[in-house]
């Protein structure tokens, strides 16, 4: 099979019916040979029967149906494992990203000989605030990984089929997929595209903080290296601090008074402990979690036509 598109499913019931319209329209403009892999990740509404309705209209498509709502890097990797094609295009199905990109990106592809073409957003979309924290989220990451991710990239991606083997060999519980597809290496090349906005998103607060948290602690140890050299540095400060009023009390007889002072350094000194234990306990979170060795999706059924 020449070509697979993959796309996860969840809250996609009213857009999906035009995915699959302008998706199959451009696939067909470069192969008659391709498949269109839909993964049903645990969508609350009739996404899973518009997608049914779509495998039984035309057995080009392919359900991935889980059995719950895994999260969207996840069911991205189930997809790709999943995928016949020699190269495989993966998008988001909310027609922020256009199904028509398929054609530039194989373009691309076929001028450059790289194995991946993964989209850039040209400009970062949203308001003041989504802007503000999306740049800052890359830019703590590439501060404290020595994985690198391009700023404003997006999940638009062609890769090649040698390269999609590669990716799905990571097999973390906790999955980042920004960074894995980074880490896999290869010829990997940027284009840029202006991705559209429907003013909504699943991802609320409370999963971006999640995000930033699980994407450091997957892909870098030096919090817990700035942790021991903060520590460090505290204690020289002390004894020091120590010697120093020590000597100060036996040349001129001089005590320290005032509480103030006290409550001061016993609020920030708990305050770093708390930081530093809650630190330490991430990595121990994730640590529990992939020792367990779980399979990071479940598999409900399969529908997909061999003829």
């Amino acid at each position: 099979m020449q070509l697979s598109i993959v796309t996860t499913l969840y809250r996609s019931s009213s857009w999906l019916k035009e995915f699959y319209r302008r998706a199959v329209a451009t696939a067909e403009t470069i192969t008659t040979d391709f498949e269109i892999i839909l993964v049903n990740d645990g969508s609350p509404d009739d996404a899973l029967d518009v997608a049914i309705a779509l495998h039984d209209s035309d057995k080009r498509v392919v359900i991935i149906d889980l059995s719950r709502n895994f999260g969207h890097h996840k069911a991205i990797m189930t997809g790709l494992a999943n995928a016949r094609g020699e190269r495989v295009f993966l998008i988001d199905c909310d027609l922020e990203e256009q199904p028509e990109l398929l054609g530039e990106f194989w373009q691309k592809m076929s001028e450059r000989n790289a194995d991946v073409i993964y989209g850039v957003q040209r400009s970062r979309k949203g308001g003041f605030v989504e802007r503000v924290t999306g740049g800052l989220y890359y830019d703590v990451f590439n501060f404290l990984s020595d994985t690198k991710i391009i700023k404003n990239m997006s999940v638009v991606r062609l890769m090649t089929r040698r390269y999609v083997d590669s990716l799905i060999q990571h097999r973390e519980q906790e999955l980042v997929f920004a960074g894995l597809a980074a880490l896999t290496g290869y010829t990997q090349e940027p284009l840029e595209f202006v991705k559209l906005s429907r003013g909504d998103t699943n991802y609320d607060l409370g999963k971006k903080i999640n995000m930033v948290a699980n994407s450091i602690a997957s892909f870098s140890n030096k919090p817990l290296i700035y942790i021991f050299h903060l520590g460090l540095l505290l204690t020289i400060s002390s004894v020091i601090l120590v010697m120093f009023y020590l000597l100060r009390y036996i040349w001129f007889g001089n005590s320290i008074s005032g509480w103030t002072s006290l409550i001061v350094s016993l609020w920030t000194l708990g305050g770093l402990i708390l930081l530093s234990l809650g630190v330490i306990g991430i990595y121990l979170a994730k640590m529990f979690v992939e020792v367990k060795d779980r399979p990071y999706t479940i598999i409900r059924s399969i529908y997909r036509s061999e003829a």
